[in-house]
């Protein structure tokens, strides 16, 4: 069965790309009708955050992205927070130990940093391998006893995988085809550190085996890493998962990886939701709170390095689980597109019914203090709703339906309201008094009777009367809109502008 896992570490709030990642895992399982685990990668417990796991849960429920297996759920292969797996990986280590896959290394972050800067002095990079390892402090190039004696003495040490020298490494990646390093350019990773916990590499290796993993769907900046990976599961002796490395997500102008910066300078979430740091006391933007729907995000990434072969745009989760391939994944990276993701927003928030947009409204005009009869609000959702993108622009767009205007801008009263309009807007009410409240009628007798009948401009007139009625210049059809008003309350906001505006 494919077995598939998202394992983010808990040192913050989650990025789209990541949550990319795990809907493509996602995608990828449910098609393949395999399994998705959640599991929680917490082995460096300096960058810990509190409320970090929490918030990774949350987003994923908001999202619609289900796991099988989790932290949070369970499965037969828990724990499934690394933290709670302290006690197994140490055996692990000690196997490698054994097999001479790893070394003792008692450097001193003091002797490696002058190392360093020894390089740097002759203007070259320091890096632990295969070329500079039986220059350092390690079992590899101390006496046996002495090895011996720092143990005993307590000594701290990390252990370091050993690569074979001068070996052809190859990665077989699902996207990229074959992927070849020298072992030379690798440098020799810690796998355990002196306080005892495995870093990534050993624990993420054997995490994923003791889970079955069978197929590893992550980032490409983990390729550099993936040489180590295939080398550790040759030195246990285990059948590897198939590896896919997927693009980065890119600023919007295609230079870089998009960060939270990008976000803020350019004005959109990075963040699925609104995340408060408790360190720093920050709050960051998310796409929840700032209203988008959490399909269109779905829909919006899951276009973001990968296409389902056709021109279909909009699709739904199932749709997605269909469509999805791995082989029509790209290789490069995908730019980040605003306009995209609203238009994205737009199109999915169309979809919602009228109650459901109704009752988003309705909330809306009960904070402003006025009761509407539900028949009325969901009349002026169904009509209203392809102007709106996001929820928050409901109040603001369709406020005049539910409160006259008290003021009006001078700008447009300067352009829409020529001298002399008093007098059509009086001949407007003196209509509406007297030819019968509906559509065609007032059609009729106030476009054909009055306005072009006596020649007049048809906008000049149209466009006062929205300004008194609205309050603004733009709105929906004009005659429409006043049906919906009432004959009374239409009057009296044309008799407030006249003696407003005319004044």
């Amino acid at each position: 069965m494919v077995r598939v896992r998202f394992a983010p570490s808990p040192t913050g709030p989650l990025h789209i790309g990541g949550v990319r990642t795990a809907l493509y895992n996602y995608l990828f399982a449910r098609q393949q009708g395999g399994k998705m685990i959640l599991r929680i990668e917490d082995t460096d417990q300096t960058r810990f955050v509190p409320g970090a796991e929490q918030y990774i849960i949350e987003a994923f429920q908001w999202l619609g992205i289900e796991f099988d297996e989790g932290v949070h759920i369970g499965g037969p292969y828990g724990p499934y927070r690394q933290s709670d797996r302290k006690a197994l990986y140490r055996q692990y280590a000690d196997q490698l130990l054994a097999g001479g896959w790893a070394y003792y290394a008692f450097d001193t972050p003091e002797a490696l940093d002058a190392k360093r800067k020894e390089y740097e002095a002759e203007k070259k990079t320091f890096q632990y391998d295969c070329t500079t390892r039986l220059g350092m402090c390690n079992s590899l190039a101390l006496p046996a006893d002495e090895v011996q004696r720092r143990l005993d003495s307590g000594d701290p040490y990390v252990l370091r995988f050993r690569f074979p020298e001068n070996t052809d490494i190859t990665v077989h990646d699902l996207i990229r085809g074959d992927v070849t390093m020298n072992s030379r350019l690798l440098d020799d990773k810690v796998l355990f550190k002196s306080d005892g916990m495995p870093t990534y590499h050993l624990a993420n290796i054997v995490d994923d085996h003791l889970m079955e993993i069978t197929h590893v769907i992550r980032g490409e900046e983990w390729l550099p890493s993936a040489p180590l990976h295939i080398m550790l599961y040759e030195a246990f002796g285990w059948q590897a998962p198939q590896f896919a490395h997927l693009p980065l997500l890119l600023k919007p102008d295609g230079n870089g990886k998009l960060s939270k910066r990008d976000g803020d300078r350019l004005g959109f979430p990075v963040f699925p939701l609104e995340w408060h740091d408790p360190k720093s006391g920050e709050t960051s933007n998310g796409y929840r709170e700032q209203g988008y729907l959490p399909q269109a995000v779905v829909n919006m990434l899951a276009l973001l390095g990968w296409n389902p072969g056709n021109d279909q745009e909009l699709m739904t989760m199932d749709e997605l689980i269909r469509l999805f391939s791995i082989e029509h994944i790209s290789k490069n990276g995908a730019k980040f597109n605003l306009d995209k993701a609203r238009w994205f927003q737009h199109e999915y928030f169309q979809q919602l019914s009228d109650d459901t947009v109704a009752d988003m409204l309705d909330t809306q005009v009960k904070s402003h203090g006025i009761e509407a009869p539900h028949e009325y609000v969901v009349k002026v959702a169904s009509m209203m709703k392809e102007r709106i993108t996001f929820p928050g622009e409901l109040w603001d767009t369709c406020s005049y339906f539910f409160q006259a205007p008290t003021e009006y801008n001078e700008k447009d009263v300067a352009k829409r309201w020529q001298p002399g309009m008093e007098g059509h807007m009086a001949k407007v009410i003196e209509i509406l008094e007297t030819v019968p409240f509906e559509y065609d009628a007032l059609h009729q007798a106030l476009l054909e009777d009055y306005i072009k009948a006596n020649q007049l401009n048809t906008g000049a007139i149209m466009n006062s009367l929205r300004l008194a009625v609205v309050g603004r210049t733009v709105g929906p059809d004009m005659l429409t809109l006043v049906l919906m008003l009432g004959k009374d309350e239409v009057i009296r906001r044309i008799q407030r502008a006249i003696e407003t505006i005319g004044n």
